[in-house]
Formats: C-alpha cells, sequence, structure tokens
C-alpha cells in the first residue's frame, strides 16, 4: 500500500510529500526517508496531514524520474504475492527480509524478493541499488524476462546502454510473445543512437499490444530518423559526430572534435572518470546557436547521453560555442559518474564550473538573495528546472553554480568529485554533502550566503 504522507503545498503551485513536518522559527522542517529539509515559512501556502504519496515523488516533490524512458510492464512475477509487504515496509527495503528468504533455498522465492526490492528502488530513481538487487534476482532466474526488462532499463537510465543490450535481447528471446519484452530493447537500442532498430522493435511491440504512450515515442523517433536521414556521420576516438554535410564545413567539424576531444582529455582529469562508450553528437544546422544555461526552455537541454547542438549561424570554433560543448560533455560525465542519481543543482553547478563560470558580478545581487530568503532550496533544485519561469531558472542556474563555488573554494574539487562518487554508489546528495562537506542542505544554504557575502560583498 502507499505510505501517508504530509503535502506541503507551495505558493508556486508545486508540492512536497513528506514524512513528518514541524515549525521551526521562520522555516518548515520536514523529513523523508533519513534526510531533513527546510524552507522558509514565507514559500508555503498550506499543509496537508495524511495525503497518499505518488510512486514517483521525490525530495523535491517533483517526479525528475518521469524525464527518463519508462514503461509500466504488464508481465509481473506471480505466486509470491505476500512477499511485497515483507520485503519493503516502513518506507525501505529490509535487508534481514531479502537474506531469510533467500537461505530458504528457492530460486523462484528469492529471484521474486529480489526483484521487488529493486523494483522498489528503481521507481524511486535509486539506480545503483536497484541494478545490486536485480543482479542478485537474475542469479536465482537469469532467463526471468521480467527481471531481465527492469535490469536493463536500470542499465539505460544508468548510462550503460552497451551493457544493456545484452540482456534486452536475452529478455526478448526468453519470452518472444512479450510487448515488454520488445519496447525494452527499443529504449535500449534507442539510447544506443540505433533509431531504426529501435522502431523495429516498438512495431513488434505494439502489434502484441496496443499502447498509447508507446505509439507516441514511436512518432517521435520516426520523426528524428527522417529528419537525420540526410546527416553524415564522422568519428574521432570519443565522439560520433552526426550532421548536415553539405551545410557543415570541414574545417568547423575538425574544430568541433578537436575541441570535445581536448574536453574529454581535461574532464577525466577533473572528474576522475570516463564515460563507457562513444558520445553521439548531433549538430543541428537550422536552429540558432545560443547558450542553453541562458535558455532553460530549451529540450536539448535535457542530456540523454547525445549532445545536441544547434549551430545556425556559426560556422567556426569560438568562446561561447566552447563553452556550450564543455558543458553539455560535462552532464554526460556527471551522469555516468552518479549512475543518473545527480541532482539538477549539482549537475548544472559542476557544468557550469567547469565551463568554466563563475559568479562573478551576480554574487552581490544573490548574496541579497538569500539573506533576504528568498533563494529556491536546494532540496527543491533536486528536480528538474524544466518546470520554472525564466526568471526561476535563471536563479536556479545561479545557485547551483554558486553552490559548487563554495564547496570547490571551501573544500577543493576533489571534495566535488567525492560528493558525485558517493550519490553514484547510493547515497542522496543530502548524505553525501554531510559526509565531505559536514552540511545538510539547510547548512549548506546558510553557508552558501556566508560565502557569497564574503567573496562578493554585502
Amino acid at each position: 500500500m502507499p505510505a501517508r504522507a504530509d503535502v506541503i503545498h507551495l505558493k508556486n503551485g508545486r508540492k512536497i510529500w513528506a514524512d513528518h513536518v514541524r515549525e521551526a522559527g521562520t522555516k518548515l522542517e520536514y523529513d523523508i526517508g533519513d534526510d531533513s529539509y527546510a524552507i522558509p515559512k514565507t514559500a508555503v501556502e498550506s499543509v496537508e496531514a495524511g495525503g497518499i504519496a505518488p510512486a514517483y515523488a521525490s525530495a523535491a516533490g517533483q517526479d525528475g524520474a518521469k524525464d527518463l524512458p519508462t514503461f509500466a510492464p504488464s508481465d509481473a512475477l506471480s505466486g509470491h504475492e505476500d512477499l511485497a509487504a515483507k520485503v519493503v515496509h516502513d518506507g525501505k527495503v529490509d535487508t534481514d527480509a531479502l537474506a531469510a528468504l533467500e537461505h530458504e533455498g528457492k530460486p523462484d522465492l528469492t529471484a521474486t524478493a529480489y526483484f521487488l526490492a529493486g523494483k522498489y528502488e528503481y521507481e524511486r530513481g535509486n539506480l545503483a541499488q536497484a541494478k545490486r538487487y536485480f543482479e542478485s534476482a537474475l542469479q536465482a532466474e537469469p532467463d526471468n524476462s521480467t527481471i531481465l526488462n527492469y535490469y536493463a532499463m536500470a542499465l539505460v537510465r544508468s548510462g550503460n546502454a552497451p551493457a544493456a543490450l545484452e540482456f534486452a535481447d536475452r529478455s526478448v528471446r526468453a519470452k518472444p510473445d512479450s510487448a515488454d519484452a520488445y519496447t525494452v530493447l527499443g529504449f535500449v537500442q534507442l539510447s544506443r543512437d540505433h533509431t531504426p532498430e529501435a522502431i523495429r522493435a516498438w512495431k513488434r511491440s505494439l502489434e502484441l499490444r496496443p499502447d498509447s504512450t508507446l505509439e507516441a515515442y514511436l512518432a517521435k523517433a520516426q520523426r528524428e530518423e527522417k529528419t537525420e536521414a540526410d546527416f553524415s556521420q564522422r568519428e574521432s576516438s570519443h565522439f560520433t559526430l552526426r550532421y548536415e554535410g553539405h551545410q557543415t564545413p570541414e574545417q568547423f567539424r575538425k574544430e568541433l572534435l578537436a575541441t570535445l576531444e581536448s574536453d574529454y582529455d581535461n574532464l577525466v582529469r577533473e572528474l576522475g572518470a570516463a564515460p563507457r562508450s562513444s558520445i553521439p553528437v548531433i549538430l543541428y544546422t537550422e536552429q540558432a546557436f545560443f547558450d542553453v544555461t541562458q535558455a532553460p526552455s530549451w529540450t536539448g537541454a535535457l542530456n540523454d547521453g547525445k549532445l545536441r547542438i544547434p549551430i545556425s549561424g556559426v560556422n567556426s570554433m569560438n568562446s561561447d560555442l566552447a563553452r556550450v560543448l564543455k558543458h553539455e560533455l560535462t552532464h554526460s560525465f556527471v551522469n555516468q559518474l552518479t549512475g543518473g542519481r545527480c541532482p539538477t543543482w549539482l549537475n548544472e553547478g559542476v557544468a557550469q564550473a567547469l565551463e568554466p563560470r563563475s559568479v562573478g558580478s551576480n554574487g552581490r545581487r544573490l548574496g541579497q538573495v538569500f539573506r533576504e530568503q528568498h533563494a529556491i532550496p536546494y532540496n527543491i533544485l533536486e528536480g528538474s528546472f524544466m518546470r520554472f519561469s525564466n526568471g526561476e531558472a535563471s536563479l536556479a542556474y545561479a545557485e547551483s553554480l554558486a553552490a559548487v563555488e563554495y564547496i570547490s573554494d571551501t573544500y577543493g574539487m576533489s571534495d566535488v568529485q567525492r560528493i558525485l562518487q558517493r550519490i553514484g554508489e547510493g547515497s542522496s546528495a543530502e548524505s553525501a554533502l554531510r559526509a565531505t562537506a559536514h552540511a545538510d542542505y539547510g547548512q549548506l544554504e546558510s553557508e552558501v550566503a556566508h560565502f557569497l557575502s564574503v567573496k562578493y560583498g554585502e
């Protein structure tokens, strides 16, 4: 059964689903799992007790996990309907119960128990832990199509589509009449930039079971395939560049790939990690170039592993394009390092800091925003910025950069790297902060405000 929760209704229309809510002076404090957060009372419209939290409710009250490909399997593991309450209760997986069930020595029971644990973590965006549970389930039942489907999707959403293909193929072979298996195979192929193969898989899935959501994905993939049908392709050590050859000068393509390769080497040194496979880069010559961090409404700002760069009006490398390339490439590295679990504020903060960009002339004004408690709380900034107005998004980007600048200046870039690594290992963002910068979100806001005042003046 869904857990009961208190609902904090914000004045901007958004909601936060919390386990417990309490007043603390000028702020409202609330708990989600093991983490505690605070938000100014001035931002709160009302608090509703005893609501039912949706499956995708997160610390920010947003459904950021839905920005990534998902699916709703109709296939299920049957025969152990009573296991769910044993495996998951009180808002977490019971590892003692898992161990006890595994000790019974029944493979189907073990597989189902670990699958239920993995599904619970998967639906909450805890991909690293979900993958571990799915792997244990597959050890018990290696050819179970339902488990293979979920494991393949967890790999895709963690940025490891090449590894996911093996398991998606196994799922189709294990259950060739499963619409879910072909749906997952399509997502894996699309993530590997194999659009024609994804289209074929999704068409087969729809033959087996009509699905309006999948039809929309198929239509989008077919449009992209048609748009890119005349694109040419060029490869380098770490990138596959797709472009409209007759509109993109050869020298420009060489400069662009050389810049990306140089950025790649720098990011390996700065972040201590590298993506596992070649990164697709798609140049759109019909879309005017602009800086994605200054245009948050641009849907291309959602980095799904591909770098989509609009270049109309640009025929050679320049400083603005170089910054955008470094920014977008940083997202690919961060997503890889964190298994796709990085909160947006940290992801965007790191990407801006490594462009490189600094708070600079905005520091004094931003510090005033923090002191007046008009800043957007960092737990709210865990979710996508795409839902914000332009003004809110600009503030969100500025706060993100300020936080990373504070951590880097105070503790060193190595601590930023450690925060990302801990998130990739399964820690929440706030837990990772506590373990490195010794601050929860409330303390981080206070320390960023002080940092801005000292560095840029009041």
